[in-house]
């Protein structure tokens, strides 16, 4: 079974400013001269970790990290102003024309899959192939499952401390009571709406549980922003249009592509992957059996690397 390669450090780090007051943390891992591939974190909200740079093999590929708007290390920290999906879309496109790269392969898992197929049917032109895990499709009846029923009946103990800080008469909408606390003046209550969000979320993420990922979701940083940052995307419905995903397919229909995807996902459940290769059947889809939502479950990761694997030899 193939495991993440070896830690490693960035050789450059940079931080772009936007025109509108954001400013981006980016870093490059690898081989300078090495296969382009951009890793696009999940959330949205959650940020890069070093885990992440570890999808690839160092001598072969040439790694990009970015921490998406308001998160990790980006700045301003959580900020919901100018942050919606068209502004991440943008941001791609800009790190790509600063690091002077005329196409990548993307590499995105859960919300990273979601906005990497935004950006694909953007701009196909730059797109090499793609490697996508935990497919998030965003529609009104993905978030509804996980923030209103359906998950709740396979969590029901998770879901209790889920629901603890919403009065009874407003949980008829979970997403809009917590989006209103957390965007509201109250310092403390804000914190706690968070760390309630975030553990829910890391909670239901793993066949069996992962202490890692709880801790690092109940982090405060990371908590904030991407308790934040998601409700104001779920909100408004992640800017998109209905089915948009779906029906731009044709866009992208000749991108070579591999779909990883646990059975057992109750973040985002089979049939987000299930819909997306049946729209793309040029695509690879690998169901893994043993594997819930994400890509740190052992045979997730052995999925991700043999993929990279494949694609560093294919397209190298």
């Amino acid at each position: 079974m193939k495991t993440l390669y070896p830690a490693i450090k960035p050789f450059a780090q940079h931080t772009v400013k936007m025109t509108d007051g954001h400013e981006l943390y980016i870093e490059e891992v690898g081989s300078p001269h090495g296969l382009p591939v951009l890793f696009i974190h999940g959330g949205p909200g959650a940020g890069c970790s070093e885990d992440d740079r570890r999808f690839f093999d160092p001598e072969k590929y040439h790694i990009i990290l970015f921490d998406q708007r308001g998160c990790g290390r980006s700045t301003p920290f959580a900020d919901l102003e100018n942050n919606t999906t068209d502004h991440l879309i943008q941001d791609i496109e800009r790190i790509r024309q600063f690091l002077v790269i005329d196409k990548w392969i993307v590499f995105g898992g859960s919300w990273g899959s979601t906005l990497g197929l935004l950006y694909a049917q953007a701009h196909p032109q730059r797109v090499i192939s793609m490697i996508l895990r935990g497919i998030f499709l965003c529609n009104k009846r993905d978030l509804d499952w996980f923030y209103l029923e359906g998950a709740n009946f396979i969590f029901p103990d998770y879901w209790e401390e889920f629901i603890k800080p919403i009065p009874e008469a407003e949980r008829g909408n979970f997403i809009q009571a917590y989006y209103q606390r957390l965007t509201g003046n109250d310092e403390v209550l804000r914190m706690n709406c968070a760390k309630h969000w975030s553990e829910w979320e890391a909670k239901c993420a793993t066949l069996n549980p992962c202490k890692d990922i709880i801790d690092r979701f109940s982090h405060p940083h990371t908590a904030m922003s991407l308790a934040r940052i998601e409700t104001h995307y779920f909100h408004h419905n992640i800017f998109i249009k209905p089915n948009q995903i779906i029906q731009d397919m044709p866009k992208i229909h000749h991108i070579p592509s591999i779909i990883v995807h646990g059975r057992y996902d109750v973040i985002c459940p089979l049939e987000n992957a299930f819909k997306l290769h049946q729209a793309w059947p040029e695509s690879e889809l690998h169901v893994i059996r043993d594997a819930g939502h994400s890509a740190k479950e052992p045979c997730i990761t052995d999925a991700l690397v043999d993929a990279t694997n494949r694609y560093a030899v294919e397209f190298g």
